[in-house]
């Protein structure tokens, strides 16, 4: 990376890193890959912690089964090949060979079943829910796994990312606490690289993995995540030479804008396929004057959304329009779609008659762009005389108020993994009211003919029933409003132009540093 780099016009600069990838590049081995990690991970035990700053820097520690491609076709990762039977009710995986853990021990079919059956049942509701659908997992031999479902479940070839079923070790944790085991703090893999060092506050550096599976691979020697609480200080580092990588969502939009024009720079909005990532406000459904409809429908009219995408986030992104993002399978656009009418949210609170009773908004702590959400989001309820009251957490505090229920308004945004079975569903069905965890149904809406929906759509045989399945359940959570649907978020990845292969999946650079490589 050049110290200084010179601005180029926007239009320019589009040309140039459209053109790079027709000039075809042997890979360099070796050097380092500094990159921004923001905020600093809660924990890297990618089973446990699943937030996104984990998922970025685990990416390279653990792996799944598989990996998907941007279209989110599944690719070899840890099984190298697999089949599923005709009737849709069993898949066999054929694992790699050769595969070990960090620690030297082997990988083999033992750690996958302990994975599913064990580790993640307990650590992961969404995956609780998921195994519910299968009858047994079983490992006929070392490098073999079957997975035998009660009846055909459509999204199954979809739950073997890296961040929602990462394998881990039977040795290191049968028989243990999972949540307590003090492996926890430095995670054990099979990943292209090892955790080296964590110095809190300032980076997690991780190492090329050199009994690493796949040969000739990873290319990097180091990757380096630094931590800047500052955000100008961010992107300063990256101009400055000091940053190879922001990945998305680690700097402030407007630093983006600023950014792509300089010379040597390239942006990427790829590597969200698979998570398809929307924010909303939880609205605790619990608690009065929220478990009213007309109330939530209030402070979906109120909100001007369009306003928030275009200053708040520079036109990155697209205003939602419902529970299922329009990139997800089976979107449909389904009315109320909630345009900004304060004068329709003044006429639904004086009909339920809201006093002003002041509402906690819990904003979420990932920086400025946030804050100033969070903002924007007070003075438009305050237009229409519903008053906010902001309290500031960092994400440990963050994650367990809202893990408690302890909130009125909460912001958050959750992936949606490819399909609504899989990372929809969770955030609406009764069963996954549970306390302990921020990502399921945190706000406590319970309706039986959204759970039948939901059931019925996951097993449907035909993608035509399905979709008439989802498009109903999407109806009537659009009258409900369980949640405050806010944007489809996009994060762009702001890089050195000489880092190549940087994204190559449907998740980003937290999957696919393995195949990263940087001229020296």
């Amino acid at each position: 990376m050049t110290m200084f780099k010179k601005t180029l016009s926007a239009a320019l600069l589009g040309t140039v890193c459209a053109a790079l990838p027709a000039f075809a590049q042997d890979p360099v081995a070796g050097g380092r890959l500094n990159l921004l990690v923001q905020p600093e991970p809660s924990g890297l035990m990618l089973g446990i912690t699943t937030n996104a700053a984990t998922n970025l820097v685990s990416g390279g520690i653990y792996e799944g089964l598989l990996r998907y491609d941007q279209d989110l076709t599944p690719e070899p990762s840890l099984a190298k090949s697999w089949e599923i039977s005709e009737d849709g009710l069993t898949y066999t995986f054929h694992l790699q060979e050769g595969v070990k853990w960090h620690d030297g021990e082997p990988m083999t079919a033992h750690d996958v079943v302990f994975t599913f059956t064990e580790f993640l049942t307990e650590t992961q509701p969404r995956h609780r829910n998921i195994m519910n659908r299968v009858a047994s997992v079983e490992a006929p031999d070392e490098l073999t796994v079957v997975f035998t479902l009660k009846q055909a479940f459509g999204p199954f070839i979809r739950i073997f990312a890296y961040k929602t079923a990462p394998i881990v070790p039977a040795h290191i944790y049968e028989g243990t606490d999972f949540r307590a085991n003090e492996a926890n703090a430095t995670p054990i893999g099979t990943g292209p690289f090892k955790l080296d060092e964590w110095q809190r506050g300032a980076y997690i550096g991780l190492v090329k993995n050199e009994d690493y599976w796949m040969e000739g691979r990873p290319y990097l020697d180091e990757v380096i995540y630094h931590i800047i609480p500052d955000a100008a200080s961010r992107a300063n580092a990256y101009e400055t030479g000091d940053l190879d990588v922001l990945p998305g969502g680690t700097i402030e939009n407007f630093d983006i804008v600023r950014l792509q024009k300089n010379e040597g720079t390239c942006v990427d909005e790829g590597g969200w396929q698979y998570s398809s990532p929307m924010a909303w406000m939880w609205l605790n459904n619990r608690n009065a004057p929220l478990d009213n409809p007309k109330m939530r429908q209030a402070i979906m009219y109120a909100l001007d959304r369009e306003l928030a995408l275009q200053v708040v986030w520079n036109g990155f992104g697209r205003v939602a329009k419902g529970p299922i993002a329009s990139t997800t399978p089976f979107f449909d656009e389904t009315g109320p779609l909630y345009e900004h009418n304060p004068e329709k949210a003044k006429e639904l609170l004086a009909e339920i008659g809201y006093d002003g009773t002041p509402l906690r908004m819990l904003p979420l702590p990932y920086g400025e762009t946030w804050q100033r959400w969070a903002e924007v989001v007070r003075q438009n309820l305050a237009q229409v005389g519903i008053t906010l009251q902001t309290e500031a957490t960092d994400v440990a505090g963050w994650n367990q108020k809202t893990s408690q229920w302890d909130y009125d308004l909460a912001f958050t945004f959750v992936a949606q993994n490819g399909d609504p079975e899989l990372g929809v569903a969770r955030n609406y069905i009764s069963s996954q009211i549970a306390k302990g965890n921020p990502f399921n149904n945190v706000e406590g809406y319970s309706n039986p003919k959204v759970d039948e929906l939901f059931a019925k759509a996951a097993v449907a045989v035909s993608t035509e029933e399905r979709q008439a399945l989802y498009t109903e359940v999407q109806q009537i959570l659009q009258e409900d409003v369980p949640i405050a649907w806010l944007q489809e978020l996009s994060f762009p990845t702001v890089y050195d132009c000489g880092v190549h292969n940087l994204i190559t999946t449907a998740n980003g650079a937290g999957n696919s540093l393995r195949d990263t490589w940087k001229e020296q």
